[in-house]
């Protein structure tokens, strides 16, 4: 369960930040306006709020392995949003990203 709790917490982390910066992205660089522009600063805050709901108490692990829950995120949600088409390297440099979160947050540790 906790590591369930934990995957979710990542994707929910995710969502935030990059759906956040896309929004600031497309307020400035796409002319959107202000209200583009708040609302991915309030969806960044989000993000800031989430990570802290993580089951483990270490900051530097819990930001560590999100970093390759971001790589592989932005790939996604250009898929998706932007209708990006990542290539064999982005795919294979993802994949690299997600097996290090697997060993950073959920490795057997000796307590």
């Amino acid at each position: 369960m906790t590591v369930t709790r934990s995957l979710i917490l990542f994707v929910v982390a995710a969502l935030a930040e990059i759906g956040g910066a896309w929004l600031v992205w497309q307020g400035v660089r796409e002319h959107r306006g202000l209200l583009w522009i708040g609302a991915g600063v309030i969806a960044l805050g989000a993000y800031g709020f989430v990570a802290t709901l993580q089951p483990d108490p270490n900051f530097g692990r819990i930001l560590a392995a999100y970093g390759g829950i971001f790589v592989a995120g932005s790939l996604a949600w250009g898929v998706v949003v932007d209708r990006f088409r990542p290539d064999r390297w982005d795919l294979l440099g993802a994949a690299i990203c997600l097996v290090g979160v697997a060993v950073i947050m959920y490795a057997p540790r000796g307590r």
